[in-house]
């Protein structure tokens, strides 16, 4: 779908990798006082591919490969200095500490990074905006969930779509009223897009009529389709059984992925759980000076089809296992609880249940059995989420909206629409990304 851009990501990525070798042979000109010879440019890209790598990671966790980037002019000039400030610790680690990295004279990679943000800043805020088609389409949106109304809002309100709905119509009880509206703007406004709901009831009559405009050239597009290209989520006022019908190998288990999934948590909760082991004696001492409560809590989780698990954390309240029984008189958050939730410290032990198989490294949060139970009969289609092993982090968890300590509908609905994305489009990609993500929340303190 290119007005959506899904090649945004990859020519932004593209742009920061001529950005960062342009820095390079501009610094290697300030060096030298001419522009370099091919020996002393390979001399010095050997070590800056791997510090080209490091840079491109942190882009990519800050969130500058996210498709809505461009839109955000008045934080990018925060967020390049920010990412720079923090490659500029990386490079110090690189070129101070790590001999075979050593480059003389020391000033040299200040002035790359400085010339670096430079051109990046000019890069991103004046030249990439700028890429893409001129000309916006005119289009018609025909639909009357809320999804159609959200969808209708984004696209008007965000000019790098290169698109814009004329107007928003809802199909009356009069197909024949609704069919001669929409022919009428057709014919009248230009249009060479329309976005229709093609399961809703009223348009089932409708649709035969709008044929005729697609041979003359007009493209037409599902709502859900777009709504899910544009939001990363499953828009879920239009999952229904055809959904399912459409979406089985999605659902379905993936040998391969599966197995190689498995082997890479088993992997990295093994080399992270070594590290944190580190941290083990530190929080034992402060959970029992503050007092004799258990050291860990244990908690009964709803995880693959449906089945519970058995959760382990720091004890962080004092009461180590209320089940999600929220607002309790008696149980409340410790002082060193309130420390380990702000830190994630708390969720250390849960590295265990992935060496369990209990769950996975990424997928969607399990919750507690009694939320499950409400969720499962106020949401259709709540327990599909159980088809696939939960995870300690996820794209819902990394987008979604959460209910905090309580029973949630609507944004466990919201949470819903992104675990279903997931399922639907779950690989390695999907996970590595989330994962980067992650790794942002974490260092930021979101969501505690």
């Amino acid at each position: 779908m290119s007005l959506i851009h899904r090649k945004e990501p990859f020519w932004l990525f593209l742009g920061d990798i001529c950005i960062l070798i342009i820095s390079l042979v501009l610094t290697l000109l300030i060096r030298y006082g001419s522009f370099p010879t091919i020996e002393v440019f390979e001399t010095h890209i050997a070590p800056f591919s791997i510090l080209f790598i490091a840079f491109i990671l942190v882009n990519f966790i800050a969130g500058l490969y996210e498709k809505h980037t461009i839109l955000f002019k008045n934080r990018l000039p925060i967020t390049l200095l920010n990412v720079q400030i923090i490659n500029t610790g990386i490079g110090v680690a690189f070129f101070y500490f790590i001999p075979y990295f050593s480059i003389s004279p020391k000033l040299f990679l200040f002035i790359y990074l400085l010339i670096s943000l430079v051109l990046m800043s000019i890069w991103r805020m004046f030249i990439a905006p700028g890429m893409g088609p001129r000309k916006t389409q005119k289009a018609l949106l025909i639909g009357d969930t809320n999804e159609s109304e959200e969808l209708y809002s984004e696209v008007n309100n965000n000019s790098r779509y290169h698109m814009s709905f004329i107007k928003l119509i809802k199909p009356s009880n009069d197909t024949s009223q609704t069919l001669k509206e929409i022919s009428d703007l057709i014919e009248s406004s230009d249009i060479s897009m329309v976005v229709v709901d093609t399961r809703h009831p009223k348009l089932v009559s409708v649709l035969p009529g709008l044929y005729k405009f697609a041979i003359s050239g007009v493209l037409f597009f599902e709502v859900s389709k777009m709504y899910e290209a544009i939001f990363d989520r499953i828009p879920l006022s239009l999952v229904g059984q055809s959904w399912f019908v459409e979406n089985m190998s999605s659902v379905a288990p993936k040998f391969v992925y599966d197995i190689i999934k498995r082997s890479f948590d088993l992997l990295i909760s093994f080399i992270l759980l070594s590290i944190s082991l580190i941290l083990y004696p530190f929080v034992i001492l402060a959970l029992k000076i503050e007092g004799n409560g258990s050291i860990f809590s244990y908690q009964n989780r709803v995880g693959q089809y449906n089945k519970i698990v058995r959760i382990i954390k720091f004890r962080t309240m004092t009461i180590a296992n209320d089940n999600g029984k929220w607002g309790s008189v008696e149980n409340k958050v410790t002082r060193v609880g309130s420390f380990l939730r702000k830190t994630r410290i708390d969720e250390l032990p849960q590295l265990w249940n992935v060496l369990r198989g209990d769950v996975s490294l990424i997928g969607p949060r399990p919750e507690f059995p009694d939320p499950v139970l409400k969720y499962a009969e106020e949401i259709p289609y709540y327990n599909i989420r159980h088809v696939i092993k939960p995870g300690l982090s996820g794209w819902a968890q990394i987008y979604g909206q959460h209910p905090h300590h309580g029973i949630g509908i609507d944004e466990t609905r919201n949470k819903l629409s992104y675990d279903l994305y997931y399922i639907k489009h779950r690989s390695f990609l999907l996970d590595l990304k989330t994962a980067l993500r992650t790794v942002k929340v974490l260092i930021t303190f979101v969501g505690r």
